[in-house]
C-alpha cells in the first residue's frame, strides 16, 4: 500500500457529511476557546495600531505647519 492511497483514503472518509459534521462539533469549542483567550490581545493590538494612526498624523501635521512657516523660521536664525 502506497503513501499516496493511504492519503486518499484518508481524503475519501474527511469528505463524508457525518465526518465533517462531527469535526465542526469536536473543533468548535476549541476554536472558542481559543478566541476567548485572545480577545484582550486583540484589544490592545487594535488600541495600539489607533494611537500609532494619531502619532503618525500629529507629525505628519507637524511637518505641514514647519514647511508652512520655513520662511519664518529661515529669518530666525
Amino acid at each position: 500500500m502506497t503513501t499516496n492511497s493511504i492519503i486518499q483514503q484518508c481524503l475519501d472518509i474527511l469528505k463524508k457529511e457525518d465526518i465533517k459534521h462531527e469535526l465542526r462539533l469536536l473543533i468548535s469549542p476549541i476554536l472558542g476557546m481559543i478566541i476567548y483567550e485572545l480577545h484582550p490581545y486583540i484589544y490592545v493590538t487594535v488600541c495600539l495600531i489607533f494611537l500609532i494612526f494619531i502619532m503618525i498624523l500629529a507629525i505628519l501635521i507637524l511637518l505641514i505647519f514647519a514647511l508652512r512657516n520655513k520662511n519664518m523660521i529661515t529669518k530666525i536664525f
